[in-house]
């Protein structure tokens, strides 16, 4: 396992923010900083993002769970509440199937039980982009999926949106490669019924790709999900952080 980069903050039950692909745990700033005020929150780089080092052979949902687990396990002593975003919803899917023990309640946003063929279409151009023209080229097109249009229009969002952008192009194309084709893998339609902890499915209503009816897969893929939108792009906790946190708050509240 590679050494993670991670922050922790806050003081109560631990809270787990895993975040997207070609992010780092800087996408979590809104939501970490309204979540302390209540839990211990520990975000983290997925190994090749951010400052968390990259290593050889293939990515996948079962390596990103892995090391997951292995920073919870050396932080906690009891199961945590993991919240994903996109690739970090898929790893909080794998996690709770693998490691059960260590996950008390799930929240998964903007993510998926799988990709259907279009969006692994999609999926597959990034990835010859990114490996002939370098990550510039994916970047640019990334801003207008991961949030609304109204948001990019906005100074403050655009100059957030400007942050995320320069860290997906600072990436290592082979990692994002490595990472995309992890994400096209994943099919956990069966395996998702064994997820037996509480569960949050978060959808933002404005992305075109992973759509609310994915949303409504993904929920109905695990005994018991609940299904909340906001009206966002993917980026959900970020374009909203303080509805997002309200989201998470009013769920764990509850469970």
């Amino acid at each position: 396992m590679p050494q993670l980069n991670f922050v922790k903050q806050g003081q109560g039950p631990l809270v787990v923010l895993s975040h997207a692909l070609g992010c780092d745990l800087t996408m979590w700033d809104g939501v970490a900083q309204l979540l302390a005020r209540r839990y211990t929150v520990l975000r983290y780089d997925h190994r090749g993002h951010g400052g968390s080092a990259g290593v050889g052979g293939p990515y996948t949902m079962e390596v990103f769970a892995d090391d997951a687990a292995s920073l919870i396990e050396a932080h906690s002593n009891s199961p945590v509440t993991f919240i994903g975003l996109v690739m970090g919803g898929m790893t909080g899917q794998q996690l709770a199937v693998r490691y059960p023990h260590l996950v008390r309640s799930i929240v998964m946003a903007n993510s998926a039980s799988y990709f259907d063929d279009s969006i692994r279409a999609r999926l597959t151009q990034r990835i010859q982009l990114a490996l002939a023209q370098g990550m510039d080229a994916v970047a640019d097109e990334a801003m207008h999926r991961w949030f609304s249009p109204a948001f990019l229009a906005d100074p403050q969002g655009a100059a957030r949106a400007a942050a995320l952008r320069a860290q997906l192009a600072a990436m290592d194309p082979h990692v994002y490669a490595a990472s995309c084709e992890a994400m096209m893998e994943v099919d956990f339609g069966s395996t998702n019924a064994l997820i037996a902890c509480p569960t949050l499915v978060i959808s933002g209503t404005q992305d075109d790709a992973i759509s609310a009816n994915t949303a409504e897969v993904l929920c109905r893929s695990i005994s018991g999900a609940e299904l909340r939108t906001l009206p966002t792009g993917r980026m959900s906790a970020v374009e909203q952080p303080a509805a997002f946190a309200n989201l998470v708050h009013e769920f764990l509240r509850t469970t």
